[in-house]
C-alpha cells in the first residue's frame, strides 16, 4: 500500500493584480510539504498581464 504523503496542492495568487482591479487574474499551481511549510506560502512569480515579476500568495 502506498502511504499518503503530505505533499499538498496549492494555488498562488497576484496580490498586485487583485488590488489594480484589471480584468484577469494570476495564478500558478504548485506543490507544498505542510509539515515542514505550515504557513502559507509566497513566492515571487512573473504576472503576464502586468508583465512583471509579482508577489503571488497562496489562497485556499
Amino acid at each position: 500500500m502506498a502511504k499518503k504523503g503530505n505533499r499538498v496542492q496549492v494555488i498562488l495568487e497576484c496580490t498586485e493584480h487583485k488590488e489594480s482591479g484589471m480584468p484577469g487574474m494570476s495564478r500558478y499551481i504548485t506543490k507544498k510539504n505542510k509539515k515542514n511549510t505550515t504557513e502559507r506560502l509566497e513566492l515571487k512569480k512573473f504576472n503576464p498581464v502586468l508583465k512583471k515579476v509579482t508577489v503571488h500568495k497562496e489562497i485556499k
